[in-house]
């Protein structure tokens, strides 16, 4: 296993870290610009999985847009790991954590605005083998969009296609490279010539010297790996095979470096062999050069070289996801033959520089290599096609691009700094609509509902378009437009109907000055078992809690309902807590410091921050289809196993609550958030409660988001945060272990919950918690207060019994 995939269980470390970094040079370049407010990110950028991941999780918290580029992606390296044949489903998941590198792909396209490819074949061949995303459904629903069609609280990210950016002002094709030598005379003496060009020479005889460059074949080159995916035999065949091309060019292999064929891995050295056999069989002695050695800095010397002999770039492989090498040989003046598999496709359609072949069609590629060869006004025609193209794959334009596609997005930021300044927000621009005229707008499943009054819906406006302003201040306009918000559910809100709000900074909450803040997030199936953990922890905290000096937050999946009623008939202390996080995260309440009005009041910010792509009714629409589908069958007769939780009013705006009747009879979680992902609804399901119950949340919310958004709104120190947790929980549970704060595993306390919703975790918990952290410490069953403060010091703190 590599370092790489070592790194999976430390991302929630990372991500409060970044957090922090974040929210201090915020706060700096606020006041560097003369606002009170800090200056946050426009968006937050993710590359690879992991970086994906972390990019998710960091947006949510903040509540900033996010972008994302997969490069690798897991699933197509799972076909072609599994297409190998060498190692089984199980090996591959052991050494590679492919299960979890998929789950955070999946998670990024369920966060992000935007997917940004290199090619087209990215988005068709690739991102499509992902649950949440369909190239075909993505512009179906952005087509609903802008005819203002409800899309029933369906999203799909939109994808953009920007190829990565190169440095080309290091390289001038000089007119010899066209038209043959510059003579020298003693004004100007000719340049010594690279070394490489002679490693390249004496493979072919009928490059005798390089004096003779003017006179010499053509050189059809190729620069790859000795890999089988790089078609490399194919190209020697249809070389040695077409015996006009063999008298009008020579061709070069550059495969790498290399010692000896003992030393080179088993497939690289079996292609290599391969390539020497051919060269026996069509007798290509002195027509095909395959040089040992090179470094880095002659690649540019040996595109040059091949220009001087007006020869041709060709790469044969079977899939070729972009084709670095082809914008490199196009820049130095090399027309080129490339695969039709994958990015060489949008690249001939911006450059215009050659001819596309089927690599399995080894008559098709000799065929392209002599029409370019031998069709001097052609090859001339591709070589200038190539030069006067090449700069929309320069650094600018690839940044112009990037930062057009930034400022179409819908602009986000923490919710509460609206709320506190009174700005109004107004729309953003629009997206371009050009490539969806012709897609039909009935989606392929049942969408209740058409348009709304005025021909616009309130869950999918886009916005209108901005007027446009000249130079560089069209830009920046784009990106300071704000957003409408969030438009919010109407359904039950019976808790919130009675307590108390606050949007303002000045009393709350009251952890803000605790020295330590003790999280309880003990899962179970009864909200007594949950006080009966809390009250053995206030015990261990002794002199810290009744002196103030210790807060405490609960984390639980149960209601501010639920939770109330307990508190009340036990006659217990609202203002034992100074946080209530409940519904597995979707809600967020502080205890009131003014109990005669209400004892505990909700943060109205926190909804606004979670509430991106909310599906609201639509998703409970599909989630109640859903748990009507799921029957247990008995004779003739079928019993629902799922139900909404309707009848204690348990679900709320930003929470739909539904009731397990048989645990062991519903599907795994994963399967839920398939079906969800599939049909574009984005949402966190999580199992509850000794999988009795089911809560459907916003997609970035959660327990541990909750922690980290009380963090970056009130400014508190995560690190002083101790998370108390059972030995098992909800099906959230992994995600609370990790980070920045202390994490403290109480053995026997929840373990009935490992059978019921943890059985079919597509992944070991391994993968994702960091267990052999110095902050993550196992409190022993049946603990005492003496227990509990001991593990406390070995996580550094020190409570005064």
């Amino acid at each position: 296993m590599s370092p790489k995939e070592q790194l999976w269980p430390h991302i929630p470390e990372f991500v409060d870290g970044a957090l922090n970094h974040i929210a201090q040079i915020s706060k700096v370049l606020g006041e560097q610009i003369g606002t009170e407010q800090p200056l946050w990110p426009v968006a937050i950028h993710g590359h690879y999985a992991d970086a994906g991941d972390s990019a998710a999780l960091l947006s949510g918290a903040l509540n900033v847009p996010m972008l994302f580029t997969g490069h690798s992606l897991g699933r197509d390296k799972l076909a072609q790991l599994l297409k190998q044949g060498r190692m089984s489903r199980d090996e591959i998941n052991s050494t590679y954590k492919i299960k979890r590198r998929i789950e955070a792909e999946e998670l990024s396209l369920d966060a992000t605005e935007i997917v940004i490819t290199s090619t087209r074949q990215e988005i068709e061949e690739q991102w499509r083998l992902y649950d949440g995303f369909d190239p075909i459904l993505e512009r179906k629903l952005r087509a609903r969009i802008k005819r203002g069609v409800s899309c029933h609280g369906r999203f799909m990210p939109r994808t953009v296609i920007i190829p990565p950016g190169m440095e080309f002002h290091h390289i001038v094709p000089h007119d010899g490279d066209m038209d043959g030598e510059t003579e020298a005379n003693a004004d100007h003496p000719a340049s010594p010539d690279p070394p490489i060009w002679a490693e390249v020479l004496t493979n072919s005889s009928t490059l005798l010297c390089a004096s003779s460059l003017t006179h010499a074949n053509p050189m059809i080159l190729a620069l790859a790996r000795p890999d089988p995916k790089k078609n490399i035999t194919t190209l020697v065949q249809a070389f040695g095979e077409c015996r006009p091309l063999r008298e009008l060019a020579n061709l070069t292999l550059i495969m790498g470096n290399r010692d000896g064929v003992d030393e080179m891995s088993g497939t690289n050295a079996s292609v290599l062999l391969s390539v020497l056999k051919l060269i026996d069989k069509y007798d290509l002695y002195g027509q095909v050069a395959y040089p040992k050695h090179h470094k880095q800095s002659d690649v540019p010397e040996i595109y040059r070289l091949a220009a001087k002999t007006k020869g041709v770039f060709i790469n044969p492989a079977f899939i070729e996801p972009f084709g670095l090498t082809l914008i490199e040989a196009a820049a130095h003046g090399l027309p080129m033959v490339a695969t039709k598999n994958g990015g060489p496709v949008d690249i001939q359609r911006v450059l215009d520089n050659g001819l596309l072949v089927d690599p399995h069609d080894q008559q098709s590629i000799a065929d392209a290599l002599l029409k370019l060869v031998a069709d001097k006004q052609l090859w001339a025609r591709c070589r200038q096609n190539g030069l006067k193209n090449i700069h929309l794959y320069s650094w600018p334009e690839h940044c112009r691009t990037y930062l057009s596609r930034i400022a179409s997005i819908r602009p986000r930021y923490p919710q509460w700094r609206w709320n506190d300044e009174g700005i109004d927000q107004p729309e953003s621009p629009g997206d371009s609509w050009r490539d969806i005229k012709d897609i039909s707008l009935n989606l392929k499943f049942s969408l209740d509902g058409e348009k709304d009054e005025g021909g616009k819906h309130p869950e999918n406006d886009v916005g209108s378009e901005k007027n446009a302003v000249d130079g560089k201040n069209k830009l920046e306009n784009a990106l300071l437009q704000w957003s409408k918000g969030v438009q919010k559910d109407t359904r039950n809100s019976s808790i919130t109907d009675k307590i108390g709000h606050t949007s303002s900074t000045g009393k709350f909450p009251v952890f803000r000055m605790r020295k330590h803040i003790y999280v309880i997030a003990v899962d179970g199936d009864n909200v007594s078992g949950l006080f009966e953990a809390a009250q053995k922890i206030f015990e261990a905290a002794g002199r810290e809690r009744t002196e103030g000096c210790a807060g405490f937050i609960l984390s639980t999946s149960f209601s501010m309902s639920e939770v109330e009623s307990f508190i009340i008939s036990k006659g217990l202390s609202f203002h034992d807590f100074d946080a209530y996080i409940c519904n597995s995260g979707s809600d967020l309440y502080y205890s009131s410091l003014n109990s005669e009005e209400s004892p505990f009041v909700a943060d109205s910010d926190y909804h606004s921050h979670i509430g991106y792509r909310w599906g609201g009714e639509g998703l409970r629409k599909t989630l109640l289809r859903w748990a009507a589908s799921i029957v247990d069958k008995k004779g003739e007769k079928e019993e629902e196993i799922i139900t909404e939780d309707d009848q204690d009013q348990l679900s709320t705006d930003f929470c739909y609550s539904f009731r397990i009747q048989n645990p062991a009879k519903v599907p795994p979680v994963r399967e839920v958030r398939k079906s969800m992902r599939i049909q574009a609804l984005r949402c966190h399901i999580v199992y509850c409660q000794n999988g009795t119950k089911l809560n459907a949340i916003p997609v970035l919310a959660s327990r541990s988001q909750a922690l980290r958004y009380l963090c970056i709104r009130w400014g508190v120190d995560m690190s002083k945060m101790v998370v108390f947790l059972g030995e098992c929980g909800d099906t959230d549970y992994e995600g609370l272990i990790g980070g920045l704060h202390k994490t403290l595993i109480l053995k026997g306390v929840g373990g009935s919950a490992l059978t019921s919703v943890h059985a079919n975790r597509s992944y070991p918990l391994s993968h994702v918690v960091p267990f052999d952290s110095p902050s993550v410490v196992e409190v022993p069953e049946d603990c005492s207060d003496a227990d509990i403060n001991a593990a406390l010091e070995k996580v550094g703190l020190t409570v005064n019994p």
